[in-house]
C-alpha cells in the first residue's frame, strides 16, 4: 500500500458524523450571552441555536420554528405529560420550553446546539443530557459596567432595568453550578474564550464515536 493511500484511510475516520453536544450559554441580562452566542452561531456551520417552543401568542413578523414553535396550552402541557422537553417553565402566564426531539436529532447528525438559557434552564438541560451539556457562565466586569449597559441599551424604563439587575444577582449566584466562567471585560477576547471551550469540547472522545475502531486499526497495523 502506498503511503498516500495509507494516509487516506486513516483521514476518513474523523471526517464521519460526530456526536453533538449542547452549549449552554447563562449570564445576567447585559453581561454579554446573546451577542456571544449570535456570534458563535453565525461563525460555526456545525452550530445551531436552540428554538423553543411556547403558548403566546406570534408577534407582527414571527416565524413558526425561526423565533419559537407555537403551541396551544393543551399542546404544550401534552409535551410536559410525555416528558418530550428538555426544561421549561411559566413565565408571565405563558409557558416556554425545549422540545427534547430536534436537538436529540441535531446531536446524533453532528449538530452542536446553542442555548441562550437562564440558570433555571440549564440545570434542568444538564440533568436530563449530562454527558451532552457544557455550562458557560458570562460575568460582567463589575456591577457598575452592568448597570451602564443595561442604561446605554435605552430599551428599558429605569424600574425594569432595576428589575433586570436584582433578577442579575439571583442568576449570578449560580456561577459555581456552571463549567466554565467567562469575565466579559472585552468582547473579542471573552468571544476567543468561548470558541476555545467550544473547540475543546467537540475533542473529548465521548463526542467522536470514530475513536475506538480508529485506534484500533492504529494497534493492528
Amino acid at each position: 500500500m502506498s503511503s498516500e493511500a495509507h494516509v487516506e484511510d486513516h483521514a476518513k475516520p474523523w471526517e464521519t458524523v460526530r456526536r453533538g453536544l449542547l452549549l449552554l450559554v447563562s449570564s445576567p441580562a447585559g453581561a454579554g450571552k446573546t451577542s456571544l452566542s449570535r456570534r458563535l452561531v453565525a461563525d460555526y456551520s456545525d452550530m445551531i441555536l436552540s428554538i423553543s417552543a411556547t403558548t403566546r401568542d406570534p408577534r407582527p413578523g414571527d416565524q413558526e420554528g425561526r423565533e419559537y414553535f407555537f403551541k396551544t396550552r393543551a399542546e404544550f402541557e401534552a409535551l410536559i405529560a410525555a416528558d418530550a422537553l428538555l426544561e421549561w417553565a411559566e413565565i408571565n402566564g405563558n409557558l416556554y420550553g425545549t422540545p427534547k426531539g430536534p436537538v436529540v436529532a441535531a446531536m446524533e447528525a453532528g449538530k452542536d446546539v446553542l442555548f441562550d438559557i437562564d440558570w433555571q434552564g440549564a440545570h434542568q438541560v444538564a440533568k436530563n443530557q449530562p454527558n451532552d451539556s457544557v455550562r458557560v457562565f458570562i460575568l460582567p466586569p463589575s456591577w457598575t459596567d452592568l448597570a451602564r449597559r443595561l442604561h446605554a441599551r435605552a430599551q428599558d424604563s429605569e424600574a425594569v432595568i432595576e428589575q433586570r439587575l436584582e433578577l442579575g444577582k439571583r442568576e449570578i449566584d449560580h456561577w459555581a453550578e456552571y463549567d466554565y466562567v467567562i469575565v466579559n471585560k472585552d468582547f473579542d477576547r471573552a468571544y476567543a474564550d468561548l470558541i476555545h471551550i467550544y473547540r475543546s469540547e467537540r475533542m473529548k472522545p465521548g463526542r467522536n464515536p470514530w475513536l475506538p475502531d480508529f485506534v484500533q486499526g492504529l494497534a493492528e497495523e
